[in-house]
């Protein structure tokens, strides 16, 4: 539907969705402000969105004074930056080795199959869960693990990680 001036309605919510990203953004730029603190700058984007947008990307790299290809050099070399969206809920699944030889894989096949993902396919269409797994999460002793969020889930088991997903519900 067209509204006043023949503008979409949805090229207005774009467009206040945008508004709202640039106040954000110039908020992160204000503490961070120097081409040498970009990956601070990424880190606070991720923060606030679980992802890194590209019109983020475009408009730090503006506002930097720097290529676009440097900011996406930056985003891309380092694995814990994303440019895919991710889920309200990040579950990591350690699969190191003291992790992988107390039955990690078994965990990652529960949640895979519980939320209806795949390797390919990490993030729920509801855009609740995204599961991943990482080579080390640093807890090896309480092996095999998985965080949700950054918070360490110690022993699991593939009920425990499905009866985990539930309970975030």
């Amino acid at each position: 539907m067209f509204g006043a001036g023949g503008r979409n309605e949805n090229q207005e919510v774009l467009d206040l969705e945008n508004a709202e990203m640039k106040q954000a953004l110039d908020g992160i730029l204000s503490e961070h402000n120097k081409k040498s603190e970009i990956i601070p700058i990424l880190q606070a984007i991720q923060k606030e969105y679980r992802y890194l947008p590209e019109e983020a990307l475009c408009y730090v790299a503006e506002k930097l004074h720097v290529g676009e290809a440097k900011i996406y050099s930056i985003a891309t070399f380092y694995e814990n930056f994303s440019l895919e969206p991710k889920g309200k809920y990040v579950i990591k699944i350690c699969d190191g080795t003291a992790c992988h030889v107390r039955k990690s894989i078994p965990i990652l096949e529960a949640l895979r199959k519980k939320l209806g993902l795949s390797e390919q396919k990490k993030t729920t269409d509801d855009m609740l869960y995204t599961v991943e797994t990482v080579s080390c999460l640093g807890a090896c002793g309480l092996a095999p693990v998985l965080t949700v969020n950054d918070k360490v889930y110690p022993a699991m088991t593939p009920d425990s990680a499905c009866e985990l997903v539930d309970t975030l519900k």
